[in-house]
């Protein structure tokens, strides 16, 4: 790719001066970890995200406000919190009446665009969901290029599936990886002429499992690459399936990576490179079954970290950022970005003062409220020191949003055991930085529309 002449760079946090496109590229469960230019993974290869952090900017404290899928993704489409978006678990329909990324940008006079996964509509097709069309009220403001899935991983599998366009008709493909045939939707979208600055949201199902098969299924030929693979240290002492899936899981990885190549580079033929904003992120990490008994939705750096690299128009910085930063702040970022206004309602904050302000940097609170449904109901706060994690105990919590006592559960020293080996919590030479934290996540928990809980302290003493 050629270098960015200094004229050609808009200036780090400086509104563009003419309307940048914006591409989102998100893949499902990765692992920040497994982008080389991470430095955290010998053995992974992703040369053309590394290339896009190397002349962007990385956010390398960047963490999901709520590791599992739908919820994860209706926080970045709405820039605030899951409980709020009434997405609190998979298979809820975004609230309909919320701003989000597309309707802001069509309002700005872009066009919408999505192909691949959506996952945000309702999972009764008679209500405008199901596995596969998603009607136009549960498309979060992607009314322009429909091209896609609500469930991707039901209607299509590693090499031949179904997605549907905007007026309902069937895209089908076959003798192709699932990873090829998104990328050439999106080549199909780049090659296009575009009267008006575009949005497009490519969201990718890899390296995300193949759910009826329950395991991960890289490409042809890529799993084949990594057989004896670099284990990540948090993996190593426990129990789990990553002996069998890492293999597929890193060829998945280097598979998006030569798509993020192959996207970069039809930019780059279309003349789009100067004029576009490209992000790649991730919903959720993955701990392989390690924490619990399935990839996520707990609190662990595994579960909760995700590459964010972006490049383009304010971007361009050639920095790393180790700031805690959620998903939640995508949203007013990209706006922010762009020049347009964000939404009074939004609850994310603008991380493009991070980008060319040191004392923004050091003003940054770096303080996360996380959620977490589905395998239990439970709130964490994370910091660049500490990960601090609640839950309500009563197995029937989880067939709610929230709750309003929890007991401490889960503490982490991150400073010392990045790893996270050694839980603190009940430990009492621990026990005034636990009601630090403690008040500090119930302030997070109103400040995301909930009740103010009761959070019992634990001991591990008699």
């Amino acid at each position: 790719m050629a270098p960015v002449s200094a004229e050609a760079q808009t200036k780090a946090g400086a509104p563009p001066a003419r309307k940048p496109n914006v591409i989102i590229y998100i893949a499902d469960q990765v692992r920040a970890d497994f982008i080389g230019a991470n430095n955290l993974n010998t053995s992974t290869r992703t040369p053309n995200l590394d290339a896009v952090a190397r002349r962007g900017t990385s956010f390398t404290g960047a963490i999901t406000n709520q590791p599992v899928c739908s919820p994860s993704r209706s926080i970045l489409m709405t820039g605030r919190y899951a409980t709020e978006t009434h997405v609190w678990r998979n298979a809820n329909p975004i609230n309909p009446e919320l701003p989000t990324l597309a309707s802001e940008f069509r309002k700005a006079g872009y066009s919408a665009n999505m192909i691949g996964k959506w996952h945000l509509a309702p999972k009764d097709p008679a209500k405008g969901g199901g596995d596969g069309f998603v009607r136009p009220e549960y498309r979060g403001g992607f009314l322009d290029l429909w091209e896609g899935a609500n469930e991707f991983e039901w209607t299509t599998h590693p090499y031949e599936g179904t997605i549907w366009n905007g007026a309902g008709e069937e895209i089908k493909f076959s003798n192709e990886s699932r990873i090829e045939f998104i990328t050439e939707r999106a080549e199909r979208f780049l090659k296009q002429a575009h009267d008006k600055p575009f949005l497009l949201y490519i969201s990718q199902l890899e390296p995300h499992q193949q759910n009826d098969v329950n395991r991960m299924v890289a490409p042809k030929g890529y799993a084949e690459r990594f057989q004896n693979p670099f284990v990540p240290q948090d993996l190593r002492p426990y129990p789990g399936n990553w002996q069998s899936q890492l293999p597929d899981y890193y060829g998945s990885i280097e598979a998006i990576d030569d798509s993020v190549g192959r996207v970069l580079k039809t930019l780059d033929e279309q003349n789009l490179t100067e004029n576009t904003i490209f992000v790649f992120l991730s919903d959720h990490g993955c701990h392989f079954m390690t924490r619990n008994a399935e990839y996520k939705r707990s609190p662990h750096n595994a579960s909760i970290r995700i590459p964010f690299v972006a490049q383009g128009p304010g971007f361009d910085t050639g920095q790393k950022i180790p700031n805690i930063v959620g998903n939640i702040h995508v949203m007013p970022t990209l706006l922010d970005a762009a020049g347009i206004s964000v939404p009074a309602s939004v609850k994310g904050k603008t991380l493009m003062p991070l980008l060319s302000e040191p004392k923004a940097r050091e003003e940054w609170k770096n303080t996360e409220l996380i959620q977490i449904s589905e395998s239990m109901t439970a709130r964490a706060i994370r910091t660049q020191d500490w990960c601090y994690c609640v839950v309500d105990r009563d197995p029937k919590s989880i067939s709610k949003p929230s709750s309003t006592h929890y007991d401490e559960y889960l503490f982490y020293d991150e400073a010392g055991d990045p790893n996270e080996f050694v839980n603190l919590a009940g430990r009492k030479e621990y026990r005034k930085q636990a009601a630090i934290l403690s008040d500090q996540l119930k302030e997070l928990i109103v400040g995301a529309g909930e009740p103010e809980p009761e959070i019992t302290a634990t001991s591990i003493y008699p």
